[in-house]
């Protein structure tokens, strides 16, 4: 029975990610080298394992209360009391099911149908369908590689209207691996509080920044620090991607009227994985600085053997697990060029066209895999690349 014409128009129309795409395909190419998803290779720490198994040996199986157990919410509003120099509590603090939820909380909270939300072009295409899932308007500001693939602000003005009502930033980006700067974000932030925007900060990379740069974040900026709402998980940072565990921080104003949708979305997250992620943020931090080092070493690895293939240019990322690649003096489409690496190399990357049309000659590679597997990898472009257009 086809019942497509009974689904709702948004369901048929929801747009599809050009990431899952690449990735769905790869059980059709077995000997691959996956440079396609930023997903840790490294496992979850072992103390934070052994806690989540604790937590179930001693019955933290029940619900538990929607906006998250007070003693992760304590540990959450430590680490930003600590990090921003100002003091933080619970109540500034939701738990969510990772950083993809917490933007849809975010933005429930914020937007309203037909707001338009500023997006950077490119961006995470969860980002377009998000706001498309709360009837929000995406608008598109690009950015260019000739300014490091950071938005003007001349361009955000330009893009602002009466209806728009908030602006993401992602930093440490995906895909762009930059990250942001106190002399960046205060270039921006005269721009947004002139229109009175709300920034949901995507910061799930903060603690995976390199060449000897620090994270800032736009609710370190006196100006900004009410109207932004912090968006973060433990995936990235801890390797613990599957647990699903994030949260939102935000003035107290504004995660008050938030609490109250966690309800309806997700009742609440389980008690044991809360547990869990109290001992990620409260326990030992070597193994964060560990990991963030070794990504350094494979991100050179990665951009210093594709920048010597004809054709390929990329800038050493300041942050994040992903790099885009200038692949235009080849003259395909990115989707094209994506999937010839695939066939003809056996390398799985991402078209930049994926995260939107400012993409288009790019092509991006995530380094989050072994160093061997990246130098294999980048063997095999190379070779590839000599042989097809040599």
């Amino acid at each position: 029975m086809d019942l497509r014409d009974k689904l709702s128009e948004f369901a048929l129309c929801y747009p599809e990610s050009g990431i899952r795409a690449m990735f769905d395909m790869l059980p059709q190419y077995p000997d691959v080298i996956n440079l396609c998803n930023g997903e840790p290779d490294f496992p979850t720490p072992d103390h934070i394992k052994a806690a989540a198994a604790q937590a179930l040996t001693d019955g933290f199986t029940k619900y538990s209360p929607t906006a998250g157990i007070h003693e992760l919410r304590d540990a959450v509003a430590d680490k930003y009391t600590a990090q921003f120099g100002r003091t933080f509590t619970r109540e500034n603090v939701m738990i969510a099911a990772g950083g993809t939820e917490a933007l849809l909380m975010s933005l429930l909270t914020a937007v309203d149908p037909g707001d338009e939300v500023i997006v950077t072009d490119p961006c995470y295409p969860n980002y377009i369908a998000q706001i498309k899932l709360v009837k929000g308007v995406p608008v598109k500001v690009p950015v260019y590689e000739k300014n490091r693939f950071r938005i003007d602000s001349r361009d955000l003005e330009r893009a602002i209207t009466p209806r728009t009502k908030a602006i993401i930033l992602n930093y440490p980006n995906n895909p762009l691996g930059i990250a942001s700067t106190a002399d960046y974000i205060e270039e921006l932030a005269g721009v947004i509080k002139k229109h009175k925007l709300f920034v949901l900060s995507d910061e799930v990379y903060e603690a995976l920044t390199f060449q000897g740069l620090t994270h800032c974040s736009p609710a370190q900026h006196p100006e900004l620090q009410d109207r932004t709402l912090v968006l973060n998980s433990l995936s990235k940072t801890y390797a613990m991607t599957g647990w699903r565990v994030g949260y939102i921080v935000g003035s107290t104003e504004i995660m008050e009227k938030m609490l109250r949708l966690q309800e309806s979305v997700i009742s609440c997250l389980p008690e044991f994985i809360q547990q869990a992620a109290i001992t990620a943020l409260k326990g030992p931090q070597e193994v964060v600085g560990m990991m963030s080092g070794e990504y350094e070493k494979r991100m050179n690895i990665l951009v210093d053997g594709l920048n010597e293939v004809p054709g390929f240019h990329g800038m050493k990322t300041e942050g994040g697990l992903c790099v885009m690649f200038n692949i235009s003096s080849f003259g395909k489409e990115s989707l094209d060029f994506a999937q010839e690496l695939l066939e003809g190399a056996r390398v799985m990357s991402v078209p930049g066209s994926a995260f939107g049309e400012t993409g288009e000659g790019f092509v991006r590679f995530c380094f989050a895999n072994s160093a061997d597997n990246i130098r294999e990898g980048v063997k095999r472009i190379k070779t590839y690349i000599g042989e097809a257009y040599g």
